[in-house]
């Protein structure tokens, strides 16, 4: 914090903060809020699909399902990292193009981080497949945790190329101003579509926490192709912020 306050202080520096900017303005107070609800809103609703998520496991296949399932996911939260820099990149580059009047050099920043965080993306998912189990082994020696951390790191990463996808158009949304597409997209997509498809593969198909990592991947290749569909329409490019 000390740093960022440093850096925001420095007379080089390209944003700088001054006194001045402190005086409320009610007209820039509201337009912040008005991106901001829904972007909270945006993260509340995939978070709390996580959760949900992690209680289907725990309730159909008790401990070792629930310990494999969160090691499988762990896993997958760190390697996604880099493709969350990369998407955060996506919006930066949009909201500065949009800000120089140029939306067609935002859309192809967009589609050229897209690229580069699909090649990341399936060096991630040749990690999962051939190095499941060394990965696996650094968080439990338990063999029955193991057996579904692994199977559960090879249905996840099925759906990594699709996942690194939707995570770029989301947040070229965000990048746009338009925080409300991506949560409408998080609502359909997590909320309205994985869960049920994860407690309909758990419970009536009898799949237990296997239903639970088939749904993520299939979830996140829905949301990616209807985020690819309304990114390619291009209304975001005529948002005014």
């Amino acid at each position: 914090m000390v740093y960022q306050l440093y850096g925001l202080t420095k007379k080089d520096s390209l944003i700088q903060i001054k006194w001045s900017y402190f005086v409320p303005k009610s007209k820039l107070i509201i337009n912040i809020v008005k991106i901001a609800v829904p972007a909270i809103v945006q993260y509340i609703i995939a978070s709390c699909s996580w959760i949900i998520l992690a209680r289907i496991v725990a309730q159909s296949g008790g401990e070792i399902a629930s310990s494999g399932y969160q090691t499988a996911l762990r896993l997958m939260m760190f390697f996604m990292l880099p493709a969350w820099g990369l998407s955060n990149a996506a919006a930066t580059l949009v909201g500065q193009n949009l800000g120089n009047k140029d939306p067609e050099k935002a859309e192809k920043s967009v589609l050229m981080t897209m690229k580069f965080n699909i090649i990341y993306m399936l060096i991630v998912s040749v990690i999962f497949y051939g190095l499941s189990n060394y990965l696996v082994s650094i968080f439990t020696t338990e063999a029955h945790i193991k057996l579904v951390a692994k199977e559960g790191m090879y249905i996840l990463a099925t759906g990594f190329l699709l996942y690194g996808i939707g995570m770029v158009m989301m947040n070229a949304f965000n990048g746009a101003g338009d925080t409300m597409t991506p949560t409408i997209i998080n609502f359909v997509g997590f909320w309205l579509f994985q869960i049920p498809l994860a407690y309909m593969l758990t419970y009536h198909f009898n799949l237990k926490e296997e239903g639970v990592f088939i749904a993520i991947p299939v979830s996140e290749t829905f949301i990616a192709i209807l985020a690819f569909i309304l990114f390619k329409r291009g209304k975001w490019k005529s948002k005014i912020v």
